[in-house]
């Protein structure tokens, strides 16, 4: 998912999702009380523990829904880490711009490949439409990335929502999964997950479009001047 350490050039960092504020207020509170062994590093990788944990849950829930129980928790360990591992480094003055700007959205990319082929691998969600999903998304990822570079801002948001914001809805959602089951005849032996994610894929790919030609647009109003 994108977040963390920025790039080692300046640049101006779009979060306009609906908990930046209250979340950064946690991030500050538990940055001022983690132990001194408890380095970037160490929490980097509990973020990927945690993506593997939920990628492990959604792929046994085949076997029974209990194991969502498995993805449920994977997303807050994933969460600690991913958010944090940045944070602390600042908090601490001890960042390493480039080494963490290329490490951090390295594990944003495996963690997000792990969450949508578990999903994928999941009853609940056929695999093609759960990799629509992450097509989308590392579309927007793309896009971010390209805009630190040309424009010297990055979007950390889209349409007030966040990672965590995401995370939530995920959680949520895996909350809806365990309670309804995987019936695959709701519409045309077609699933309302397949739906929802689906839906989630299409939206995604219309902001990568949408952000590209306005970003083009004033990438080119620019250079005229």
């Amino acid at each position: 998912m994108t977040s963390g350490q920025k790039a080692h050039q300046p640049v101006a960092r779009i979060q306009e999702n609906v908990l930046a504020v209250s979340e950064r207020r946690l991030l500050n509170w538990l940055c001022a009380r983690l132990p001194g062994w408890v380095t970037p590093d160490l929490l980097t990788g509990t973020g990927v523990v945690g993506a593997v944990a939920i990628f492990a849950g959604y792929a046994l829930s085949t076997f029974g829904s209990h194991w969502l129980w498995l993805a449920i928790a994977g997303y807050f360990i994933q969460w600690f880490g991913d958010s944090l591992d940045g944070s602390l480094a600042r908090y601490r003055k001890i960042e390493r711009p480039r080494f963490g700007y290329f490490i951090d959205h390295s594990c944003d990319g495996l963690t997000l490949l792990l969450i949508l082929a578990g999903i994928g691998l999941s009853p609940y969600v056929t695999f093609d439409v759960a990799m629509v999903t992450l097509a989308g998304y590392l579309l927007l990822s793309i896009h971010a990335f390209l805009a630190t570079h040309v424009l010297g801002e990055m979007r950390l948001s889209y349409l007030a929502m966040g990672p965590t914001e995401l995370r939530f809805v995920l959680i949520g959602t895996t909350f809806v999964m365990m309670g309804m089951g995987y019936d695959r005849d709701w519409f045309a032996d077609v699933s309302g997950f397949d739906l929802t994610f689906g839906g989630a894929g299409a939206l995604m790919i219309l902001l990568f479009v949408i952000q590209t030609l306005k970003t083009a647009k004033q990438l080119a109003a620019q250079e005229r001047r």
